[in-house]
């Protein structure tokens, strides 16, 4: 006779790497965000956000296989790390169709499946290393186009979907801090993620 009562999941110890802060992921002297760079503007101010939440998702990512870049948090929901970098690629392709009007076309999502950077999102070492892959070479194009421009009033070449109004005009800062705020909204749920997985905790 099968018991109709729910199995638990073993529990799971938070731990960090950290020995200064007990609340930070690693050391300040070991944290890859961490920089002596002078942010003296707006746009520096911009760019380095977006940098530190680039770096923040991949420290979420690092040491795990596999099945745990999969793993979803809690039914129904279909969110994993590995649907993030997969649904973050997508957001780096959708800022250079709004912003440098680039033909970059959804490599995940379709109309059939909205959600396809998630549902598609499986155990699989080669997904897995696609999924980074891909992602820094979206990474890498962004980059190459903000590096040449540097007036954050430029306005969209491609239809734009962001804003009060679609398909109205944007300029680069909109643009960015949207952009950003995309990273830092998805980092959030990269923490809880990650604490899911192995317990391992910090900023």
């Amino acid at each position: 006779m099968v018991s109709n009562e729910q199995v638990s999941e073993p529990a799971v110890t938070r731990w960090t790497r950290a020995t200064v802060y007990p609340d930070m992921w690693v050391d300040p002297d070991d944290d890859p965000r961490e920089t002596e760079a002078e942010v003296v503007d707006e746009r520096g101010v911009l760019l380095e956000s977006l940098r530190h939440y680039r770096l923040t998702l991949e420290m979420k990512c690092a040491g795990l296989d596999a099945e745990q870049m999969a793993r979803r948090s809690a039914a129904p929901s279909t969110m994993s790390l590995l649907g993030l970098v997969r649904h973050l690629t997508e957001g780096e392709r959708h800022f250079r169709r709004v912003m440098a009007g680039q033909d970059a076309p959804q490599l995940y999502r379709t109309e059939e499946d909205r959600d396809g950077d998630f549902n598609g999102a499986i155990a699989d070492p080669a997904v897995v290393e696609a999924a980074w892959r891909q992602w820094r070479t979206e990474v890498e194009l962004t980059d190459r186009y903000l590096a040449g421009v540097t007036d954050l009033a430029t306005l969209n070449a491609g239809y734009s979907d962001l804003g009060a109004e679609p398909g109205g005009q944007l300029q680069l800062r909109d643009a960015l801090a949207a952009h950003a705020g995309e990273y830092a909204r998805h980092c959030g749920h990269a923490d809880l993620l990650r604490e899911l997985i192995d317990g391992r905790v910090g900023q």
